[in-house]
């Protein structure tokens, strides 16, 4: 920061977002913005009157940078006001990056508006001292992309966090509702003079792996891969695959299915999640019509070799999204034909948050037991968005699906809106599945229904009260019919958010149920809920405190009725950090079900036990350990990274896995892996 290069500040005016929304910043801070022929350069002074107040907590890449004091800011390269890179860090380090799509959801509908997982190659160092901390971001051009113009101005927004006070402040401002993700609301930076160039990537892997238990021989095993990434034109990337792996990547999380529907495990890698908001068309966790988990892995969770495959995505022009993507999973003989998985995506984007798109997915594979006939599933659908003034958007989408023996009854659609200003915010919507609808390569959590819901929340703050920071009441609706017309569920949720300015949350809800059951369905080994009509009442209470706090917790519980029967849900979860470098959480999911023909409660119980210690930013060790006592299984997962770029380094992992629910044998199964890849920067 003492180079003479930076000159004077471009901002220093800050305004508050919470807890005082529209005063200054408490504390003081300036932003410089530079570039070269290679790099942008941004840099920040975050003084500090109490320098010993600064909350530091985490150093790993892309640790959450909610519980401590951070600076971080978004790039909207085209200013179409939709699309944009974040880049963030703490005082000790930390690199945060993210991906933007949406407008970042702008507080609306919508699916994989903010991508977490996207990871690019930059730096940032960061000192402290007396006068509070300060951070420099060297981002090389090649790792973002934008018009292939002259001179430029993007837009781009600051953002600082002073977690001692709860205080979030911005550069170019952002109503309560709000996140530095609107990049509608981003400001205006001129100047820019990003090369015209190509860039080409390469990160070769290789990878040993040893598979070993009680009851099985042990195996040795080892592989090679390669990823090339090419950068076509400034906005436009090429993407190549070949024997792909994510050995590295974290295994799911144990869940609790207390239902009849379909759970949600979320992709986790690396390549799939890239650029995934371009190919993100439905309703988040609902109705998704591409979901790439469905590539590679089996529908029992077992992976499935992926020979390789091609990814192209960006921009044509200034406001054309595109998006191709082909990738070929492998034979496993007597389980699944060799497959391939063709995505294609265009969307065109209008003025003010609007656009309109199509999307094609396609999985072709020959029929097992029948060579040479093909065995397909397609789904073609249209989407769209039309933003209304500054806080309104109207959603949707209309989609088909081709399944050989389906035929009728094969679309979905759905049409929603929402209105969201600093006061209220509004949201409703309906969505239809026809009986038929078959997106193989997609989500979906049930089929054959129609679905109404509704939304409505009320923001409230006054200056006068002297410890509370805002009031949320709020009541929401959902209603499933089945194709026939039968109720199927029903969930009328009222409640209040109670956010106190030291951190402090409490929300106190009610929620009516109704559930119409079909036919007989297990919840636990030997515990059926029957076939019916069931309405129940139960209360909902959560309790978080100050998670920028060394040592804090929160709980979410649920007490009332269930299938007619009644149900104790508790959720407490413990988190503990010690500096920058060490923290933990210890997460409990506790169900006591009694269902109305059973004559003792049974219990259900998930526990997780995370501890994470960082080395130094580019150093670290996790530790993940689950318990179901439902299938009695415990797994354990240990992952030493040492990354040398954003996207590669030496991975050590170990994976083990305890059931003693195989009879009168308890079986061990566990996974040694060793991999290490690296990327060469060719041009």
């Amino acid at each position: 920061m003492s180079d003479s290069a930076w000159g004077r500040p471009f901002a220093t005016q800050f305004w508050q977002q919470r807890p005082q929304e529209g005063a200054p910043a408490t504390q003081e801070t300036e932003v410089f913005v530079g570039f070269t022929d290679d790099a942008l350069y941004v840099a920040v002074i975050a003084y500090d009157t109490d320098p010993e107040g600064i909350i530091v907590s985490g150093q790993r890449r892309d640790d959450p940078l909610e519980d401590t004091d951070m600076f971080a800011f978004v790039i909207d390269s085209f200013r179409d006001g939709q699309n944009g890179f974040l880049f963030g860090t703490n005082p000790s380090g930390i690199e945060t990056d993210g991906q933007i799509t949406r407008d970042g959801g702008a507080g609306g509908p919508g699916i994989s508006s903010f991508n977490m997982n996207w990871d690019t190659n930059w730096q940032v160092k960061t000192q402290t001292g007396d006068f509070g901390w300060s951070a420099e971001f060297e981002i090389p051009f090649k790792s973002l992309r934008y018009p292939a113009d002259g001179v430029q101005s993007w837009g781009m927004n600051f953002r600082r966090s002073i977690r001692r006070n709860n205080e979030t402040v911005f550069w170019a401002p952002i109503q309560r509702q709000h996140s530095l993700m609107r990049v509608t609301d981003a400001g205006v930076v001129s100047g820019f003079e990003p090369p015209r160039q190509r860039n080409l990537k390469v990160t070769p892997y290789a990878l040993g792996k040893q598979n070993g238990g009680n009851m099985i021989e042990s195996q040795s095993d080892q592989e090679f891969g390669v990823d090339v990434k090419y950068g076509v034109t400034p906005s436009l990337t090429l993407d190549l695959t070949y024997n792909t792996d994510f050995a590295q990547v974290e295994v799911d999380e144990f869940q609790a299915n207390l239902d009849r529907f379909s759970l949600f495990l979320p992709e986790q890698r690396p390549f799939f999640l890239e650029n995934a908001g371009q190919f993100a068309v439905g309703v988040a966790r609902e109705v998704e019509l591409f979901f790439s988990r469905r590539i590679g892995i089996g529908p029992d969770g077992s992976q499935i070799p992926i020979k390789g495959g091609a990814r192209l995505s960006g921009k044509i022009g200034s406001s054309t999204n595109v998006g191709f993507l082909h990738m070929q999973a492998e034979e496993v003989a007597g389980v699944v034909a060799q497959t391939d998985f063709t995505v294609a995506r265009v969307s065109q984007e209008f003025a003010n948050r609007s656009s309109l798109g199509v999307i094609f997915v396609n999985r072709e594979a020959d029929e097992l037991d029948q060579p040479g006939r093909s065995d397909y599933n397609r789904t073609y659908a249209v989407d769209g968005r039309w933003g209304i003034g500054a806080d309104g958007q109207i959603t949707g989408f209309v989609a088909k699906t081709d399944t050989p023996e389906l035929k009728g009854d094969d679309t979905a659609f759905q049409l929603a809106g929402n209105y969201s200003s600093e006061a209220w915010s509004y949201s409703g919507g309906v969505t239809q599945v026809g009986k038929n609808f078959n997106p193989e390569v997609g989500f979906l959590r049930r089929r054959d229904y129609t679905k109404a819901n509704v939304r409505v929340l009320h923001r409230i703050r006054n200056s006068s009260w002297k410890n509370m920071l805002e009031l949320r009441p709020h009541v929401s609706y959902a209603g499933f019919w089945g194709g026939d017309g039968l109720h199927e569920t029903g969930f009328l949720h009222i409640d209040n958010h109670w956010e106190w300015q030291s951190g402090f949350e409490v929300h106190t809800g009610v929620n009516f149920l109704h559930e119409g059951v079909r036919e007989d369905f297990e919840l636990a080994p030997g515990k059926v809920v029957r076939a019916g009509d069931y309405d129940d009442e139960e209360l909902q209470l959560v309790l978080m405190t100050d998670r920028g706090a060394p040592l804090s917790f929160s709980v979410r519980s649920h007490i009332g009725g269930f299938f007619g029967g009644e149900r104790v849900q508790l959720r407490p979860t413990i988190r503990y950090r010690i500096g920058d470098a060490f923290n933990a959480s210890l997460a409990w999911n506790y169900n006591q079900i009694k269902l109305a023909y059973e004559p003792k409660p049974f219990d259900l119980n998930i526990a997780r036990l995370r501890l994470n210690y960082s080395f130094n930013p580019k150093v670290s060790l996790q530790a993940l350990v689950q318990y179901n006592d439902s299938t009695d299984v415990m797994a354990t997962n240990l992952r030493l990274a040492w990354l040398t770029s954003a996207d590669a380094g030496f991975y050590l992992v170990y994976n083990e896995t305890r059931d003693d629910d195989v009879g009168m044998f308890r079986e061990k199964r566990n996974e040694w892996i060793l991999k290490f890849s690296h990327t060469f920067d060719v041009f």
